[in-house]
């Protein structure tokens, strides 16, 4: 049984502020990467898809007269520091197991070399995971972040994928 599930996740106006500004549809379509990847590499499905829902949430948008500035963005960011941060206060204020809130952090913390001064981290396979799920959903110059999805199809897609998730999780159960 989760303590957490994504609508639960998705739901919350914290939730909804920052995913919005990072991106709804980019963060569901990581979410879904995440599982499958997840499920591929025989990891905890729920863990992968929680932190690739959220691995966007530190976000800052950076403009330059007015305009989006990609170069800036590039060049200032730090969004998987403070999306590590506001992924755990979330998770930790829903409820979340706190092994688990901190596992999804540091997945977020670690899903891009974005803000590292070098590439030589080693990374978990869960920090993987969401790296390669995030770089499969990519789209020249951001522009991922700025796909739209309607609410109520972003909100049957989490219900879709927290339906997936309590699949898997029951087929486990079974082999136990």
């Amino acid at each position: 049984m989760r303590d957490v599930k994504l609508i639960n996740i998705f739901e919350h106006h914290i939730a909804q502020k920052y995913l919005n500004r990072s991106g709804i549809a980019h963060a569901i379509a990581v979410a879904y990467h995440a599982f499958h990847l997840g499920k591929e590499h025989q990891l905890d499905t729920d863990t992968a898809a929680k932190a690739g829902l959220l691995h966007d949430m530190g976000h800052y948008t950076w403009y330059k007269n007015g305009k989006w500035d990609y170069d800036l963005y590039k060049q200032n960011d730090i969004h998987p520091i403070k999306g590590a941060e506001r992924a755990h206060k979330l998770l930790i204020r829903l409820g979340e197991n706190p092994i688990k809130a901190k596992t999804i952090a540091l997945a977020i913390l670690f899903h891009t070399d974005s803000f590292l001064p070098s590439n030589d981290i080693v990374r978990t396979p869960l920090q993987q995971i969401v790296k390669w799920a995030d770089e499969k959903d990519e789209e020249k110059g951001g522009m991922h972040h700025y796909r739209s999805i309607d609410y109520d199809r972003a909100k049957q897609s989490i219900i879709r994928l927290d339906d997936l998730i309590d699949t898997e999780l029951a087929k486990i159960a079974e082999l136990e």
